[in-house]
C-alpha cells in the first residue's frame, strides 16, 4: 500500500515541501531513499523505539520511504515523526484521507516524546502557501508555527497523540493566537538607556543621525571612553520593528534554532557581538549544514564589532559584499543559499595600539608608522562602506558628577522614528529603498544634493581636509539624514557641515600629528 505524507525541510532561511512516500510490502527490510543524510536514516532506530515505547507495535514488514524530490539534500531528525505516521498509515493504523490537508513535522525521542525542532515559522509560511489546512508540530514550536494566520496549528507531545489527532478520536484544538495584539504589545523596555551616560552629547547626536538614517558608524577613542557602553545602547533608540521586519527576523533565528521555547515573534531588534576570534563562516553563515551567520542574524538590527582592528583580515573582508547588498550568497560545491543580512554595522576602536593618540590627558608612546600600521588592518573598501567616523574621547569628571540624568532614549527615539517616517514616505515607490543608507547615485542626486552654498562648503572642506573622494557620496547620505532630523525639505550648508564633521578618518593628516 502506497501513502504520501507531507512535510518540509530548509533551505537557506525558506521551507521548500517534502512528500514522504511510504510502500509497504511482503518481505522484511527498511529503506529510506531520496538524499537522505545520517540523522535521517537513523530515523528507523528512533521509529522502532518510539512505537515500542507507545504501546504500538512496529509491524515488520518490507518498507521502503522515499523522501521526494529526490535530487535534494535531506538533513535533520525533523522527518521522524512524518515517517512514522506514513508507516502507520500504510499498515492502515492512521486513517489516509486526512493526511492529504496535513502537513507534519517534528523529532521522535527513544519513548515516543515529540522533540522540537528548528525552522517551524518557514515551515508554517510554506504550508499556509501550498493550501494546507492543518500543521502538525512539536508542542514545544507550537507558539512559534501559531504566528501564521489562516493555518490550523496542533501541537503534540507524543506518538500516541499525533495518531489520535489525525484519526480523530482525540478532542483537540487548534492553537491560536492574536499576532497583531501581541506585536502591538511589543516591549519598550530595554536594559540600557541613554539617560546614564553623562556627557558625551556628540557621540550621541552621531548615534542619533546613524539611527535615524540606517548608517553603519565607527568609534574610535582610548580604552574606558565609553564606546561598548554606549553601544549597547543603540537599540534603545532604534525605530520599532514592523510586522514584515519581525516575521523576517523571527524566520531566520528559527532556522538558527535561536529561539527559546515558547518563542513567538521576536519584537526586538536583534543585537549581535560575535567575539573578534569569529571565523568567516560564522560570521557569514554556511558550513556542512548551512546555517545563517552572524550577520544574518543580526538582519534588520545591529552588528556591533568591539576592537575592530582585532578581527582577522579575511574576517573584515567578507563584510565588504553583505554590506552593499544587503544579502549573503554563500557557494559551495554542494549547495548554494541566499542569507539576507541587511543591518546596521557598529563598530568601535582604539585610535592607535597603545591606545592613547590624541589622548588629553596621556601620552601616546606608539610611532606615526605604527599608528599607520594598525589603522591599515582595516582596508579601505571596508571604511568607504562606514558613513559615519566618529572620535570619542573621555568624560571629565565634573560631566561625571552631574546628578541630573541625561536625555532619555525614549526622547532620542521620538525623533529617530520621525525622520525615518520622512523616509518611508520618500521612497515608498522605490524597490528595496527604506532609509537614507540605501539610497544609490540617482537617489542622491534627487533628494540629497546639496545648495551651491553647501557645495561651495563641501568642495573646500574635501580639499583643505585632504578627504578622499569616496567620502562625496557619504557626506551626502549623512547630510540627508541631519536634514530629515532638522524637518528641512532640502539639505543646507550647516547640514553638509556636521555631515563632514563625522569624517576623521578621511584626514590625510590623521595619524602623523604628535
Amino acid at each position: 500500500m502506497l501513502t504520501k505524507v507531507y512535510s518540509a525541510a530548509i533551505e537557506g532561511v525558506d521551507a521548500f515541501p517534502v512528500t514522504i512516500e511510504t510502500v509497504v510490502e511482503r518481505g522484511v527490510g527498511f529503506t529510506i531513499v531520496g538524499m537522505a543524510d545520517t540523522a535521517v536514516k537513523e530515523s528507523y532506530q528512533r521509529i522502532v523505539a518510539a512505537m515500542n515505547q507507545s504501546g504500538i507495535k512496529f509491524p515488520h514488514r518490507k518498507t521502503v520511504i522515499n523522501l521526494a524530490p529526490a535530487d535534494v539534500k535531506k538533513e535533520g531528525a525533523s522527518f521522524d515523526l512524518p515517517m512514522a505516521v506514513g508507516v502507520l498509515a500504510s499498515n492502515d493504523l492512521v486513517k489516509s484521507g486526512p493526511l492529504q490537508e496535513c502537513m507534519i513535522t517534528g523529532e521522535l525521542s527513544l519513548d515516543g516524546s515529540v522533540l522540537p525542532v528548528k525552522g517551524v515559522l518557514p515551515i508554517a509560511i510554506k504550508a499556509r502557501e501550498m493550501g494546507f489546512k492543518r500543521l502538525i508540530v512539536p508542542m514545544a514550536n507550537v507558539t512559534e508555527a501559531a504566528v501564521v494566520n489562516r493555518l490550523d496549528v496542533f501541537g503534540v507531545e507524543n506518538l500516541p497523540q499525533a495518531v489520535d489527532l489525525i484519526n480523530g478520536t482525540a478532542d483537540m484544538k487548534p492553537f491560536v493566537i492574536d499576532t497583531r495584539e501581541l506585536f502591538a504589545k511589543q516591549s519598550g523596555s530595554f536594559d540600557f538607556d541613554f539617560s546614564e551616560v553623562k556627557g558625551q552629547e556628540a557621540v550621541k547626536r552621531a548615534f542619533e543621525v546613524a539611527c535615524a538614517g540606517g548608517h553603519n558608524i565607527l568609534l574610535v577613542g582610548a580604552p574606558g571612553s565609553g564606546k561598548s557602553m554606549m553601544a549597547k545602547r543603540l537599540p534603545s533608540i532604534l525605530p520599532p520593528l514592523t510586522m514584515q521586519e519581525a516575521l523576517e527576523t523571527t524566520k531566520i533565528h528559527s532556522v538558527a534554532g535561536k529561539l527559546t521555547r515558547g518563542s513567538m515573534l521576536m519584537t526586538q531588534r536583534p543585537f549581535r557581538t560575535p567575539h573578534h576570534t569569529v571565523s568567516p563562516v560564522a560570521l557569514v553563515g554556511g558550513g556542512s549544514s548551512p546555517r545563517p551567520g552572524e550577520i544574518s542574524l543580526a538582519h534588520n538590527g545591529i552588528l556591533f564589532l568591539d576592537e575592530f582592528p582585532e578581527f582577522s583580515r579575511p574576517v573584515l573582508e567578507v563584510l565588504r559584499q553583505p554590506l552593499e547588498d544587503r544579502a549573503i550568497t554563500v557557494a559551495r560545491a554542494k549547495y548554494t543559499v541566499t542569507y539576507p543580512a541587511s543591518f546596521m554595522l557598529v563598530a568601535s576602536m582604539n585610535p592607535c595600539p597603545c591606545g592613547y593618540y590624541g589622548h588629553p590627558a596621556k601620552l601616546c608612546t606608539c610611532t606615526p608608522g605604527q599608528v599607520s600600521r594598525y589603522m591599515s588592518r582595516i582596508s579601505a573598501p571596508l571604511l568607504d562602506r562606514i558613513d559615519l567616523q566618529v572620535e570619542i574621547q573621555p568624560v571629565a569628571f565634573d560631566e561625571m558628577a552631574v546628578a541630573t540624568p541625561s536625555e532619555s532614549s525614549m526622547s532620542i527615539r521620538d525623533r529617530v522614528v520621525a525622520a525615518r517616517a520622512v523616509q518611508q514616505a520618500r521612497y515608498r515607490n522605490e524597490e528595496g529603498i527604506y532609509c537614507n543608507a540605501q539610497m544609490n547615485s540617482r537617489l542622491l542626486h534627487k533628494y540629497a544634493w546639496p545648495d551651491d552654498k553647501g557645495l561651495a562648503k563641501l568642495k573646500e572642506r574635501m580639499e583643505k581636509l585632504g578627504m578622499s573622494a569616496r567620502a562625496f557620496d557619504r557626506i551626502l547620505r549623512v547630510a540627508r539624514t541631519i536634514a530629515d532630523l532638522d524637518c528641512c525639505e532640502k539639505v543646507e550648508s550647516r547640514h553638509i557641515s556636521e555631515a563632514i564633521g563625522y569624517r576623521s578618518l578621511d584626514r590625510a593628516s590623521y595619524g602623523t600629528s604628535f
